[in-house]
C-alpha cells in the first residue's frame, strides 16, 4: 500500500523505475534490514528551486522515500488528532485557502465585525527548517511514542542530515512535515494553554495573533520569543515580526487581507504578469479566485490571448 501510494505520479521518474524492476527483492532487503536493526539511511542528492523564494532541496533514494511513506503513513493520523484546529500546513483538509478564509473569520470576531480596531502580531521563524533540533525532536517523539523499535527508526531518519552538528531537517522529506508540525505543536499548546491566546493560526514558521487590545499582543510577544527560543532553539526573523492593524492591511500567506477584501501582493502579481501561459494559466486563476481581483484577471486573461 505504501508503495502504491508513493509510486503515483511518478511512475515515468528513472529512479523509480531502476527500483520497481525488482520492487520484490527491493523491499524484501529493505524489511530484512529494518527486522535485523541494520538499516542505515543513505545520502541525499541536492539541488535548488525557486517556489519563489530559492530553497534547498534535499531528495533521499527511492528506498527511503518510500520508508519516510510507509513511516508517515502509520503515524500521521495519530499526530494530526494531538494538533490544534487552526495549524493548516501539511494537513488534510486543510491548506493555505482554509488558513485564510480563517483568519478572516477571526477578524471579524476580534473586530465585532468591524466595529471595533483588530490588531495583527505576525511572526515569522528564521531558517525553520534548518533549526529545528534533534535531541528536542527526539524528546518530543518519545513522550508519544513508547515502542523503542519505532523511536530506533525515527531517530536513524532524523539522523539521516544536518545543516550543523544536531541541527536541520531536509526539505525534501516527507517525514520532515510531519517532524516540524509535532515539533512546533508544543508552541502551539503553549499559545493555547498558557498565553490563552484564542485568535492564533498557525501555517509551518508563519504565524499570527489577533486581538482588539494593541498592548496583550506587545506583552506576549516577548514570551513568544522567549518559549521559541528556550524550549526550541527557534528564533523569530528580526525582519519578520510585525504588529499592525487590519485596516491598514496584513501581508499573510500570499495576500494582503484588508477588513473587508485581500488582494494579492504585488509582488506576487508581478511574476504572475512575468510568467502566465495557457499551460499555467488554471493554477493562477485558482489562486486569483481568492481574492479581489477582477482587472487582474483582465490582464492576464489579454496576455495570454497573445499565445492564441
Amino acid at each position: 500500500m505504501a508503495w502504491q501510494e508513493f509510486v503515483k505520479d511518478k511512475k515515468n521518474k528513472v529512479d523509480v523505475q531502476k527500483y520497481s524492476r525488482f520492487l520484490s527483492d527491493n523491499i524484501i532487503l529493505l524489511h530484512d534490514s529494518l527486522a535485523n536493526f541494520a538499516y542505515l539511511h543513505s545520502g541525499y542528492e541536492h539541488f535548488k528551486i525557486s517556489d519563489p523564494k530559492p530553497r534547498d532541496i534535499h531528495k533521499a533514494s527511492v528506498r527511503d522515500r518510500l520508508l519516510h511513506h510507509a513511516i508517515y503513513r502509520q503515524l500521521y493520523p495519530f499526530f494530526d488528532r494531538t494538533f490544534i484546529a487552526d495549524s493548516y500546513s501539511c494537513r488534510n483538509s486543510k491548506g493555505t485557502h482554509k488558513a485564510i478564509n480563517r483568519f478572516k473569520s477571526m477578524a471579524q470576531k476580534v473586530s465585532k465585525n468591524n466595529t471595533k480596531t483588530c490588531w495583527v502580531l505576525k511572526c515569522d521563524i528564521r531558517k525553520f527548517f534548518a533549526n529545528i533540533d534533534h535531541d528536542i525532536l527526539k524528546c518530543i517523539l518519545a513522550k508519544y511514542i513508547p515502542d523503542q523499535n519505532i523511536i530506533w527508526l525515527l531517530n536513524r531518519v532524523i539522523d539521516s542530515f544536518e545543516v550543523a552538528p544536531n541541527k536541520g531537517l531536509p526539505l525534501g522529506n516527507l517525514t520532515s512535515q510531519l517532524f516540524v508540525n509535532i515539533y512546533m505543536n508544543e508552541f502551539d499548546q503553549f499559545v493555547k494553554h498558557n498565553l490563552k491566546q484564542k485568535y492564533y493560526i498557525r501555517y509551518a514558521d508563519d504565524f499570527v495573533f489577533m486581538s482588539d487590545n494593541k498592548q496583550e499582543l506587545i506583552n506576549i510577544t516577548p514570551k513568544v520569543k522567549d518559549y521559541l527560543g528556550k524550549k526550541l532553539t527557534l528564533e523569530i526573523h528580526p525582519h519578520k515580526i510585525s504588529l499592525s492593524t487590519l485596516a491598514s492591511g496584513v501581508d499573510y500567506l500570499g495576500y494582503i487581507n484588508f477588513p473587508k477584501h485581500r488582494i494579492l501582493r504585488t509582488k506576487t502579481k508581478r511574476r504572475i504578469l512575468r510568467l502566465v501561459n495557457n499551460k499555467n494559466l488554471p493554477s493562477y486563476f485558482g489562486v486569483l479566485k481568492h481574492c479581489n481581483s477582477y482587472i487582474l484577471k483582465q490582464e492576464v486573461e489579454n496576455i495570454v490571448g497573445l499565445f492564441d
